[in-house]
This record gives C-alpha cells, sequence and structure tokens, in this order.
C-alpha cells in the first residue's frame, strides 16, 4: 500500500507472543502517542494458537491506532514482516520484535539517519559502539556470529549484525524490497538486505541498545539448517544472475 499521511508505521511480527505482547503494545503505543502521533502500530500475527490474536484485538478496541494482521497459518517470521510492511501506509516503516530486546525508543537514532538520506537503516548489535545490557547464552551468540560470517563469505559484506529485528524502511524502499521478497523464515533480512543494494537504496547500519529476551522463537537446530539452506539458494540465485 502506498504512503498516505502518516509518519510512521510501527510493525510488530508475533508468532505465540500472549504472555508478553500485551506490555509490549502498550509501552510502544505510549511513546509512539508522545512522540510521534501520525503513527499506525501493526501486529502481524503468524498463525498464533494462543490468545496472541485475542489480547491484540482487546486492546486495538481501545487504542484505535493499533490494528492486527492475521495469517491462518503460521509461515515464518519473514512472511509476517512483509505482510505488515506491504501493508502499511506510513513513510517510514519500522519492524521491531515483540520481545522489546531493542527498547522503542531506539527508533529516534534510526529515524535521524533516515534523515539525512539513507533509505535502510538497520539497528546492529555487532558495531563496537553497541550497547548490549544483557547478552544470549554463549551457544545462541556463537550461533549469531557464525551465521554473520557465512553470510559475509558467501554473499556480501559491510555489515556486522544482519539479524537484529529493528530495522526501518522508507515506504519507496519498504515497498520495492518486501514486494520481491521471497523468503519467510529468519534468513529474509538478509535477503532484504540483498535487495536493497541491488535496487540501489542507501543503507546503514547503526550501533543500538539491545538485551537478550528469554524464549527465543529461533530453533538452534531446525531454524539453523533451513537458514544455511535459504543463504544457499541466494548465492545461487546471485550467481545464476551474473551467468
Amino acid at each position: 500500500m502506498s504512503s498516505g499521511g502518516l509518519e510512521l508505521s510501527v510493525i510488530v511480527p508475533a508468532y505465540n507472543e500472549e504472555v508478553r505482547i500485551v506490555v509490549t503494545l502498550q509501552r510502544t503505543l505510549d511513546y509512539l502517542e508522545k512522540h510521534h502521533p501520525e503513527f499506525e502500530l501493526i501486529v502481524a500475527d503468524d498463525g498464533s494458537t494462543d490468545g496472541t490474536a485475542d489480547l491484540v484485538t482487546s486492546l486495538a478496541a481501545r487504542a484505535p491506532r493499533l490494528r492486527l494482521l492475521r495469517s491462518p497459518r503460521n509461515q515464518g517470521k519473514g512472511a509476517a514482516v512483509r505482510r505488515g510492511m506491504l501493508d502499511a501506509t506510513g513513510r517510514w516503516r519500522l519492524f521491531m520484535d515483540a520481545d522489546l530486546s531493542t527498547p522503542i525508543e531506539e527508533l529516534e537514532k534510526l529515524l535521524g539517519i533516515g534523515a539525512q538520506g539513507f533509505d535502510v537503516v538497520i539497528g546492529s548489535r555487532g558495531l563496537a559502539e553497541s550497547d548490549i545490557r544483557e547478552r544470549q547464552p554463549f551457544p545462541r551468540e556463537a550461533m549469531g556470529r557464525t551465521f554473520n560470517a557465512i553470510v559475509r563469505v558467501l554473499l556480501m559484506g559491510g555489515y556486522k549484525d544482519t539479524q537484529c529485528g529493528f530495522k526501518l524502511f522508507s515506504a519507496a524502499a519498504a515497498e520495492e524490497v518486501f514486494s520481491r521478497q521471497t523468503l519467510d523464515g529468519f534468513a529474509f533480512d538478509v535477503e532484504n538486505l540483498l535487495l536493497a543494494r541491488e535496487l540501489g537504496y542507501r543503507v546503514k547500519e547503526v550501533p543500538i541498545i539491545w538485551y537478550h529476551a528469554p524464549n527465543s522463537k529461533v530453533s538452534p537446530i531446525t531454524d539453523s539448517s533451513r537458514m544455511l539452506r535459504d543463504l544457499i539458494g541466494l548465492r545461487l540465485r546471485a550467481a545464476k544472475g551474473r551467468g
């Protein structure tokens, strides 16, 4: 959907987040109402089987700038983010994780960089200036570092952290990039950064505050193997495109 009169859209992908979704949404609503009153907050529910959708619907009845997009089945975080970003109407579109591992206040940092002429601004845990207030368990942190190293070897350098769930897109970049996205799983971030580069958008990686949140939806075994497979697919696609 084309951008309208709204300044900002915030998209929260969610799958079985009934334990924390209300706290996340209320904190986000409070902040946006105070600092960015021309906003919409979209929950892209990825086929949750718990009470997530009902809780969002109940809160939206009292918060008209909140709305729910619900998928009938679980497809993956990439699918949920794509749905939200393409349904959004804001001139700037942020997607953020439901666990608030990056505080919503970090939005100002990304918007400030966007105002300097960048089309895509990505939060990063991997820069020297990044402020990691609570670290992940070592095996999960090592898995993330390994994944980013594989990305640099197979596909592209220049980024310390492609997977942080706090990314800002201009409306034009969001519509061009997400309409071309093919991956539904966690490797969608990498595909979208590749697409942004191919389309000529200016991308900036910035340090953010970050806290590890328990109950991650990433499975070290199942999702790691799928992400590796997706990276290899992107590499083959890139090689074919150059052929």
